[in-house]
């Protein structure tokens, strides 16, 4: 029984549909997972013991009731949603987000709530509100962030998938650090609403998954129009299911110079540069590009997001939302000791960053200039996808780090998302695999960027990579 926390959601899927278990056996094996491991990983917040009745009623749809876990930052409705954070400490949403709506529309039963970096600010889950998660390859090393809970479950087999969110990498860090598949859809393809805002034109909602296949699956649940979030697009869904066994003859991948320079791992170049060589061999174009404002990502990503933050964290100030503290006669000292006492110091430092970049002498030196130079890395995207199909890289700059590493350097932790971030800033989708190990047996994982709305591109050369690998 224990064995079938172990399955992929194809597995599942393929087991129930023969009558070999049930979802509820499934649930139940989960659960025991969680029970025995999850005090040393630390992944989840809360566990729904409720999953295994809800899952023996819950036999329909594409799910068939399979237990999936969600990011802290997505809202549940009756379920506690704190977005890691002291400031949300027994929030109850009275709705659910649209993805975990359309998930469990189609059967989804949630195990619980998964751990991350308080309201989604951080690449290491060190900087939730509550306890660090741990990477389950090595519980001294971080899982990454800030989805860290979300990629540590799927690793640790205590779910059989997991929703996370990422704005500058959030999905695909962790998924390179924890040895999974993650997809960051393009920026529109799946609702935000019901997601707690980070920056509001970068979040993005997506699967972490055990495969390529699995995360086929659940974006085809995911996608589509939202009424309730204007930025959603209405554009064709295709079944992208259908894209995973094509072959890759002709297809055109475009690997960046830039990336493979100083700064990254001997190992990781080594694990890119022999994946591009054998996915060479099964037929594909290995072109080398250039994107030359890429090198500014980390910059414009950091301006602009921490801009975004101060204002989506204004809201939280005791008087109307949030924790609030007993002290102060006055609802401007009320708010002020309610942030001060409950906001995690990342939260803050990117407070102060983002209003420091909007205040009136600095807006056009900082905010504007970020936002044109945002433009020009877009186009920088848009001739690239031109020549190429898709773009080769690495997923992160090393392989998972210790814990206490870089909390003490906020720019070291910063460039930790220096492969991930353009692709949120030009609002394109990317896909994380896991490719090998380093020699200290720890998870590479490769990334794929494709052109807007052209998930397909990369799950069709993603599922080729799990073949090859």
């Amino acid at each position: 029984m224990n064995d079938l926390a172990t399955l992929s959601l194809a597995e599942a899927l393929k087991g129930i549909k023969g009558k070999k278990f049930s979802s509820t056996d499934i649930t139940k094996s989960c659960l025991d997972k969680i029970e025995k491991t999850d005090n040393k990983i630390k992944a989840f917040l809360n566990v729904r013991k409720e999953a295994v009745k809800e899952s023996e009623n819950t036999a329909i749809g594409l799910l068939q009731g399979i237990p999936y876990a969600v990011k802290d930052v997505i809202s549940t409705k009756g379920i506690e949603t704190t977005a890691g954070s002291k400031t949300l400490k027994s929030y109850v949403p009275p709705y659910n987000a649209t993805v975990v709506e359309k998930i469990n529309n189609q059967g989804g039963v949630i195990l619980g709530k998964t751990n991350c970096d308080a309201f989604a600010q951080g690449a290491s889950g060190e900087n939730s509100g509550y306890f660090p998660t741990h990477n389950p390859h090595d519980l001294d090393r971080v899982p990454g962030g800030s989805s860290s809970g979300s990629a540590a479950a799927v690793a640790a087999n205590q779910t059989i998938f997991a929703l996370g969110t990422d704005t500058g990498g959030s999905i695909r860090q962790p998924a390179a650090f924890c040895g999974i598949v993650g997809l960051k859809p393009t920026y529109g393809r799946c609702s935000r609403y019901g997601l707690i805002a980070m920056a509001s034109s970068f979040d993005t909602p997506g699967p972490l998954t055990k495969t390529v296949e699995d995360a086929a699956i659940i974006l085809n649940i995911m996608s589509g129009k939202d009424k309730n979030d204007a930025t959603s697009v209405n554009t064709k869904i295709p079944d992208y299911t259908k894209s995973l066994n094509k072959g890759l003859k002709g297809v055109k991948i475009g690997v960046v110079k830039e990336h493979l320079s100083r700064g990254l791992d001997p190992e990781i170049k080594k694990s890119v540069e022999d994946c591009a060589k054998k996915l060479e061999k099964q037929g594909a174009i290995i072109e080398e590009i250039h994107l030359p404002y890429g090198e500014y990502g980390i910059a414009v990503y950091y301006v602009l997001v921490s801009s975004e933050v101060s204002s989506n964290m204004a809201r939280y100030d005791g008087n109307r939302f949030g924790y609030r503290s007993n002290k102060g006669n006055s609802a401007l000292k009320k708010s002020m000791y309610s942030r001060t006492e409950s906001l995690e110091n990342e939260v803050k430092r990117r407070i102060m960053i983002g209003c420091y970049a909007l205040s009136s002498g600095y807006f056009n030196a900082y905010y504007l200039q970020a936002s044109k130079v945002r433009t020009l890395i877009i186009n920088d995207f848009k001739k690239a996808f031109k020549k190429v199909d898709a773009i080769l890289s690495p997923a992160t700059p090393t392989t998972a780090f210790r814990h206490g590493e870089k909390i003490g350097d906020p720019l070291q932790m910063y460039l930790s998302d220096i492969y991930t971030v353009n692709a949120n800033v030009a609002g394109i989708p990317g896909l994380v695999v896991p490719f090998s190990k380093d020699s200290k047996n720890l998870p590479i994982g490769v990334q794929l960027l494709g052109n807007h709305f052209e998930e397909e591109k990369l799950l069709q050369i993603g599922s080729m990579i799990e073949k090859i690998r």
